[in-house]
C-alpha cells in the first residue's frame, strides 16, 4: 500500500477532529430599500412593494420574497413542551424546577457548557437545515438575550459561544443568519449578517443595529407612536413595519 505523505495524514487527521473545516461563507442578506413583513402568528400575502416577509419554521416560505425563517434557539417554543420533556437535561433548572419566560410561558434552554450548546446547536441545526430545504433564505434565532431572564445561571458569554455556533449551523446550510434584539451588542462578532429589531424607536435602540448593521436592519414596531418615531428617523436607512404584538394575520400592518 502506497504510504501516504505526511502532510496529507496531518490534514486528514485534522478534518477528521473537525478543526480544519472552515467556516461556510456567510450568504447574501435580505434587500435593502424594500419593506418587508413579520408574519409569526399567522400567514397571509403582501402588497407588492413588500419584498422580505418573516415567518415561522413550521410554515411554508411565501414564493416571490426573500424569506427569513423564525427558530426559537435559545428558548423553547410553548408548544413544543413535549419535544424538550423528551431532551429534559438540555432546559435551564432552577431547584430542579425549569426556569421560565413567564411573558411567553417558555422554558429557557441550558447553554452553561460546551457539551449542552454542541447538542442543542446539533437539534436547532436539523430545524435550519429544514428551513434550507424549504426555500428560506435566511434564519433568524430568537431570544439571544435569554440569560437577562435566567436568574444569574446564564451569562452573555455563553450566548456569545452558543450564538456563535449556531451562526455556523446557519450558514452551513446556506442561510444568512439574523442577529434578534440584544441592541448594544455586536454580533457580526460572531458572523451575524443582519438584525431583526423589535421595539428600537420605543426603546431609542434602532442607532445602535444601525451602528453595527448599518442598512440590513429589520424594525418591527406595536405602538402607534413609536413606529412614527421609527419611520421619522429611520426609515430612509431602514425596513420598518407596524404590526399588533401577536403578529396575527389578521391584525395591524403599517409601513412608513
Amino acid at each position: 500500500m502506497r504510504t501516504p505523505l505526511p502532510g496529507l495524514v496531518v490534514a486528514a487527521v485534522l478534518v477528521l477532529a473537525g478543526l480544519a473545516v472552515p467556516a461556510a461563507a456567510a450568504p447574501d442578506g435580505p434587500p435593502v430599500g424594500v419593506d418587508f413583513d413579520y408574519q409569526l402568528g399567522g400567514n397571509r400575502p403582501v402588497p407588492d412593494h413588500v419584498g422580505v416577509v418573516v415567518r415561522d419554521r413550521t410554515a411554508a416560505p411565501l414564493t416571490g420574497a426573500y424569506n427569513v425563517c423564525y427558530v426559537n434557539g435559545f428558548q423553547t417554543q410553548a408548544s413544543q413542551k413535549r419535544f424538550w420533556k423528551r431532551h429534559w437535561s438540555l432546559v435551564l433548572k432552577r431547584d430542579g424546577t425549569a426556569v421560565t419566560d413567564e411573558a411567553w410561558g417558555e422554558w429557557l434552554l441550558d447553554i452553561r457548557t460546551d457539551r449542552k450548546r454542541t447538542r442543542l446547536a446539533r437539534i436547532m441545526g436539523r430545524w435550519v437545515a429544514g428551513c434550507a430545504d424549504d426555500g428560506y433564505a435566511a434564519v433568524e434565532y430568537d431570544n439571544l438575550d435569554s440569560f437577562t431572564r435566567s436568574h444569574g445561571l446564564l451569562d452573555a458569554a455563553d450566548a456569545n459561544t452558543y450564538a456563535r455556533k449556531l451562526v455556523r449551523r446557519g450558514h452551513a446550510a446556506g442561510l444568512a443568519v439574523a442577529q434578534k434584539n440584544r441592541a448594544g451588542w455586536d454580533g457580526t462578532a460572531v458572523g451575524f449578517d443582519f438584525a431583526i429589531a423589535e421595539e428600537c424607536a420605543r426603546w431609542h435602540e434602532c442607532g445602535s443595529y444601525v451602528d453595527h448593521y448599518g442598512r440590513h436592519v429589520l424594525a418591527v414596531e406595536y405602538r402607534k407612536k413609536d413606529f412614527r418615531r421609527a419611520c421619522r428617523r429611520w426609515s430612509d436607512q431602514i425596513s420598518v413595519v407596524r404590526r399588533d404584538l401577536a403578529l396575527s394575520g389578521h391584525g395591524v400592518r403599517r409601513w412608513c
